[in-house]
C-alpha cells in the first residue's frame, strides 16, 4: 500500500516538475567556454573557432539562467546560415530547439526538432526532445483546462451564493 502511495506521489511530482532528461549547465562551464572562445582568435583555425563557439552555444542553451539561454539562441540563429554540412545544420537546429524548450517556446521547439528529424529521422536526441516538448504542451493544456474549470466553478458558486442570499 505504501509503495502505491509513493508511486502516486512520484508521478504527481514528475507531472508538475517537468521530468525531462535534458542536461543543465552550470556557470563555471559557461565561463570556461567563454574563455575558450575569447582565446580562439589567437592563431586558431576557423574550424577550431567554430567548435569553441558551438561548445559555448551548447552551454548557454543548457543554462538555468534565461538570459544565457537567450544569448545561446541568438548565437545559433546567427550562425545557422553559415552551416556548410547537414550535420552542422542538424546540431544547430537541435540546440536551437533545446533553447526554445528551455525558454518556454514549445511550438517553435517542436518545429525545430522536426526539422532535425527531416535531416536524421532516427536521431534519438531529437526524438527525445520532440517527445518532451509534446508532453509539456499536453501538460500545459491540462493545467490550463483545470484552471479554467476552477475559475468557472468559482464564478458559478459565487452567483449561486449571491442568489441564495437574496432569497
Amino acid at each position: 500500500m505504501e509503495a502505491k502511495i509513493g508511486n502516486f506521489f512520484d508521478s504527481v511530482t514528475a507531472f508538475f516538475g517537468g521530468g525531462d532528461h535534458i542536461p543543465w549547465c552550470d556557470r563555471d562551464t559557461i565561463a570556461g567556454c567563454e574563455r575558450e572562445v575569447a582565446a580562439a582568435p589567437n592563431g586558431a583555425s576557423d574550424e577550431a573557432k567554430s567548435e569553441s563557439i558551438m561548445r559555448l552555444s551548447w552551454a548557454l542553451v543548457h543554462s538555468r539562467q534565461p538570459e544565457d539561454v537567450q544569448r545561446g539562441i541568438a548565437m545559433l540563429e546567427a550562425s545557422l546560415a553559415n552551416s556548410t554540412s547537414p550535420l552542422q545544420k542538424r546540431e544547430k537546429l537541435y540546440l536551437l530547439a533545446v533553447g526554445c524548450y528551455r525558454s518556454g517556446e514549445y511550438p517553435r521547439s517542436r518545429q525545430l526538432a522536426e526539422q532535425c528529424l527531416e535531416i536524421a529521422p532516427d536521431w534519438r536526441q531529437a526524438l527525445t526532445l520532440k517527445k518532451a516538448v509534446e508532453d509539456r504542451i499536453t501538460k500545459d493544456g491540462v493545467i490550463g483546462i483545470g484552471i479554467t474549470a476552477t475559475a468557472v466553478g468559482l464564478i458559478i458558486g459565487g452567483i449561486a451564493a449571491a442568489l441564495a442570499r437574496k432569497k
